[in-house]
């Protein structure tokens, strides 16, 4: 009608929000979570810190660079498909004996490991990685000739670097994510044994902080049970030479944490005044350099038969 007005409707949509939690970015992303947990261990999708709570979140950006890589989703997935002995050893080309012996020197590291109904460690490798040690020249004698004598002697005394490769492939996953000394301090005490973090953190405050920091382990069973008690075997340090290392750089990141305070506590230096786990934090130095090394020791001749623990 003449001299009628009509008002415009206009739907507004929500915005997206700028970070999304892991479980709607693996959605978008197009990956089961375990596979998106894995990437975010590889570095593969970068995450950022929530606030104080201790969680991370993605960046719509960063999930943004993801999508336009080229050959998404399927590209994205294959970088963090991992395989077991049968199937690694079929992608290499060598027979499945072969493959485990190669994983027992060090040679192949696992990205994750878990306990079948027999109990028995399943090991898994990034089928990325061991498509590189098949195309590497360098390692074709491994690949198709004779074990040499020193490998063949280490094997026959027992040697399995597989525990202390995961070991320390996940404690470099937890020291990037780590912020300040007292994170970097509680994912190292996480692979000691509770007698030797006793013996560096004598402070009782220090005791109880480092528990509650310390980052949860995977887990495997029922506490207490068999399947249990082995996964922790796995997941502690066993060798002396791991074990010095990582409590030498615990000793370091805990003298890193008394910093901010040593100056004004001179006079009671085994008496720190507790902080918010939430509060402000003064940022130390980075990990000491030594224990970066020790986590790219892969030759099987600085390592002792030391880890017990067997797999396929």
């Amino acid at each position: 009608m003449p001299g009628t007005t009509i008002a415009s409707v206009t739907t507004l949509t929500p915005e997206r929000p700028a970070l999304c939690a892991p479980s709607r970015a693996a959605r978008e992303l197009g990956l089961k979570r375990y596979e998106f947990d894995l990437a975010v261990e590889l570095g593969r999708i970068r995450t950022v810190p929530e606030g104080g709570s201790g969680g991370r979140r993605v960046a719509r950006t960063e999930i943004t660079r993801l999508q336009t890589q080229p050959g998404f989703p399927r590209t994205l997935r294959e970088r963090v498909r991992v395989v077991g002995t049968k199937e690694g050893a079929a992608l290499m080309g060598v027979s499945e004996g072969r493959f485990a012996r190669l994983a027992r020197l060090g040679l192949l590291v696992p990205v994750r490991f878990y306990l079948n109904r027999y109990r028995a460690v399943v090991w898994l490798y990034l089928a990325e990685e061991l498509r590189e040690f098949r195309a590497n020249g360098e390692h074709a004698d491994l690949i198709t000739g004779r074990t040499p004598e020193t490998l063949r002697s280490q094997l026959t005394a027992g040697l399995d670097l597989r525990p202390r490769n995961w070991r320390g492939r996940h404690l470099g996953f937890l020291l990037r994510q780590a912020e300040d000394p007292w994170a970097r301090a509680g994912a190292i005490a996480a692979f000691l044994p509770s007698e030797e973090i006793a013996e560096i953190a004598k402070i009782p405050y220090e005791r109880a902080r480092l528990d509650r920091l310390r980052p949860t382990l995977p887990e495997h069973g029922a506490p207490g049970s068999p399947s249990a008690l082995l996964a922790e075997q796995i997941m502690t340090a066993q060798d002396a030479d791991e074990i010095a290392w990582l409590s030498a750089d615990l000793a370091r990141q805990l003298e890193a944490t008394r910093a901010p305070w040593s100056a004004t506590c001179s006079d009671n230096p085994v008496s720190p005044l507790p902080r918010s786990d939430h509060g402000s934090v003064t940022h130390g130095p980075r990990p000491h350099r030594g224990l970066l090394t020790w986590l790219r020791r892969r030759s099987p001749r600085n390592a002792p038969a030391g880890d017990h623990a067997r797999g396929t």
